[in-house]
């Protein structure tokens, strides 16, 4: 065990502060950055969760984040059978409408805007969510049935059974549905029947994005690549994987989200930097008989400042860790209050590369202390 590593574990307290510093500047960064990406996924958690093995979107959407019209030519989805591998294709039709709840005895009324999300409800379909329990597929069989993520019945004002208005017609909260939040708007799933009932699918030559599955999944990739070169510009396929990584790197362009997280990126380092290399600094002071008592022994400056360098690097090796477990703790409180959080693979290297930086940096700037660790200092 080196000198470095033996010296954090004996006299650690002296070093927790900077250890949370570091914990805290990382949390700060990927809690917002798992945040924003989270609402992403709940919102196009029906499309992810499909059994579809490609998206077929018009050609210049970059995302399914404000891409914009997302309608295609009717002719398309016959077009796709054309390919061998092709082995369904479907509409994922939707829209919005303004939903009224109908309030009883002293219960508020609640008066907003939903954005309505299809399902086809047979056994095994295209566009159901293969998460979807068997009981929400029989339910929304019914006509102008809905579902609702649990966390969203009180944004609606009500429960399971209760009648609502939604774009002029009489709609009934049929089931309940985990793990489909929307923080951004609120949300409720129909079944294909229902949204023609309440007007909002595609009419005349258009249709919304498909959904393709494939015969063999695995050759998604190729597919993918042979359906856009015979596109000629009608239409830009998507694996589901690729279409996940442009939602979130479309919210992450957003002016608003992108001052929030470059904010937060600016403070964490400020943070990180300030108390870490003060903490730092401080627990040098606090060794520099240990350190000129080195000196002393014949080791030289460059050694001592290797030592101080190894000691902030296994500070940021800490802090890491301990990032980790505050990022998993805010993960599991913000699933249990219905907010579903991601963190993009990117984001968490480009992080963890910040607070060894932090770390570094920190113990750059205290090797100035060294200094004063002089032999003759040992006489006084």
């Amino acid at each position: 065990m080196s000198l470095a590593l033996a010296t954090l574990i004996y006299e650690w307290r002296r070093y927790l502060a900077a250890v949370i510093a570091l914990a805290f500047s990382g949390l700060l960064i990927l809690a917002q950055v798992g945040m924003f990406t989270g609402i992403v996924k709940a919102a196009t958690a029906t499309i992810d969760r499909s059994r579809a093995d490609l998206m077929i979107m018009p050609a210049k959407s970059e995302s399914l984040i404000n891409s914009g019209p997302s309608s295609l030519p009717r002719r398309i989805g016959p077009q796709l059978y054309l390919h061998p591998q092709v082995a369904e294709v479907a509409s994922f039709d939707g829209g919005g409408g303004r939903w009224t709840n109908q309030p009883v005895g002293k219960q508020k009324q609640i008066t907003t805007f939903v954005q309505v999300n299809m399902v086809d409800t047979e056994v095994g379909a295209l566009t159901l969510p293969v998460d979807y329990p068997e009981s929400v597929r029989v339910a929304l069989m019914e006509p102008n049935a809905i579902a609702i993520d649990r966390s969203a019945l009180g944004r609606l004002g009500v429960k399971l059974g209760d009648s609502a208005a939604l774009n002029g017609k009489t709609v009934r909260v049929r089931a309940l549905l985990d793990g489909y939040p929307d923080i951004n708007q609120a949300s409720v799933v129909v079944s294909r029947d229902t949204l023609r009932r309440l007007g909002l699918a595609e009419k005349g030559d258009k249709t919304g994005p498909l959904m393709v599955r494939l015969k063999t999944p695995d050759q998604a990739e190729l597919v993918r690549d042979q359906l856009n070169a015979s596109a000629a510009g009608a239409y830009r396929a998507w694996t589901r994987a690729e279409l996940a990584q442009a939602n979130e790197g479309a919210l992450m362009k957003e002016q608003i989200i992108g001052i929030f997280v470059g904010f937060s990126v600016f403070l964490g380092f400020l943070i990180g930097v300030g108390i870490t290399s003060q903490t730092l600094r401080g627990a040098i002071l606090a060794n520099i008989k240990e350190f000129a008592s080195l000196r002393a022994l014949g080791v030289s400056m460059g050694s001592l400042r290797l030592i101080v360098l190894e000691l902030s690097f296994w500070v940021g090796i800490v802090g890491l860790a301990a990032t980790g477990l505050f990022t998993c703790l805010v993960a599991i409180l913000a699933k249990n209050g219905g907010l579903p959080m991601g963190f993009p693979v990117s984001w968490v290297v480009g992080v963890g590369v910040l607070l060894m930086v932090i770390s570094l940096a920190s113990g750059l700037m205290a090797l100035g202390i060294l200094k004063k660790s002089q032999p003759a200092d040992l006489l006084r």
